[in-house]
């Protein structure tokens, strides 16, 4: 199964697996079907595929696979050490799996989760145990500044991990806002400065900060992109900094995902949905926007992709890239994919569930 060749969907049934044959892409496996698949991810270090189940009665449930999916062993879900509360007298519980990330190519046995309400947990076994990162969890402004946006409480859905360094990271908080450490997670900084935060009574708050989705560049990790409540974030230089881009009379306004080039930083693409209120596609059309300048200017990429009667929105962690390759999948089970960074775009499938993450192994 070759690199680049494999896309695993996390479902509202299930985890879906394609395999690309020649140009196209056909159905290969199903995993856990009908079980929710919040979150699906591959660890290149070790080829290890996991799984973040969404049980609802039975709650969070994380396996992993060292076949490619063939056979799955399921390990203990991160969880709160007793006494942890997410507010005064309400015990903090995971429930929601929101992001995975491996530690660093220079320790192959670290792992990080983040989770719902606000944890970050690190493995230090290859996710056989994990414990929770309580120098983030006891931040000061925590209690009273962190809260619930599209959830009931605050929730750590980016772990980005500097490939220079792995104990460099940043986590990306809804809604709290972007926290970085540069020591393993002993301490961490607040990194939010340049973010508008309009649903607040001081926009420029030092937290309280809505980013939908955090991701950086991997060949230049100190430019960052952020989709956010309030629009599309860059900095480029680690986060002390951010820059609005968005289109001033355009569709790359709101939205969830974002996805940025390997190798270029100033390329980088979202999806847009028309606001908070009413997330459906723009005028009833779907389309892709590219920057190739950084967010100076952004192109509408719809060639393929439905333009009327669409209400079709992408959630943060299904579009994904490899190369010249793109993927996203909609919340009405619909798969499209470009070959050519989005000029033209192909539906692969319309039949399948809810969407909630895409990822190219």
């Amino acid at each position: 199964m070759s690199e680049k060749n494999t896309l695993m969907l996390g479902t509202r049934k299930g985890l879906v697996t394609l395999k690309r044959h020649g140009q196209g892409w056909k159905h290969h496996s199903v995993s856990f079907l009908g079980i929710p698949v919040s979150l699906t991810y591959v660890d290149p270090r070790t080829d290890t595929w996991w799984a973040c189940l969404d049980h609802g009665h039975w709650g969070q449930k994380l396996h992993f696979s060292m076949d490619q999916g063939s056979t799955w062993e399921e390990v203990e879900s991160p969880k709160f050490p007793e006494g942890a509360e997410m507010k005064p007298g309400v015990p903090a519980v995971v429930r929601y799996l929101w992001a995975f990330a491996e530690g660093g190519a220079d320790n192959d046995s670290l792992i990080y989760v983040g989770t719902e309400p606000g944890g970050l947990f690190k493995s230090q076994d290859q996710g056989k145990t994990f414990e929770l990162v309580s120098s983030l969890w006891d931040q000061p402004s925590r209690p009273d500044n962190w809260f619930g946006g599209g959830r009931d409480y605050a929730g750590i859905h980016s772990i980005v991990v500097d490939p220079r360094d792995s104990n460099h990271i940043y986590v990306g908080i809804s809604v709290a806002g972007v926290f970085e450490t540069t020591d393993g997670g002993e301490t961490w900084e607040v990194r939010n400065k340049g973010l508008r935060a309009d649903f607040l009574p001081d926009p420029q708050a030092e937290v309280g900060h809505d980013p939908h989705l955090l991701v950086a560049c991997p060949e230049s990790p100190d430019h960052l992109w952020q989709q956010n409540h309030c629009g599309i974030f860059r900095s480029v230089n680690g986060g002390k900094d951010w820059q609005d881009v968005t289109q001033e009379d355009g569709p790359a306004r709101f939205g969830f995902a974002v996805a940025v080039d390997r190798q270029d930083p100033e390329q980088a693409w979202v999806v847009p949905a028309v606001s908070d209120e009413v997330r459906v596609a723009v005028d009833g059309a779907l389309c892709v926007c590219r920057t190739d300048d950084g967010g100076v200017t952004w192109k509408d990429l719809r060639q393929g992709l439905p333009q009327q009667d669409c209400y079709d929105i992408v959630f943060r962690h299904a579009l994904s890239n490899t190369g010249d390759t793109l993927a996203f999948g909609t919340t009405t089970g619909n798969l499209f994919v470009s070959n050519n960074k989005g000029d033209n775009w192909e539906t692969i499938s319309s039949t399948l569930p809810m969407i909630y993450s895409v990822d190219f192994l």
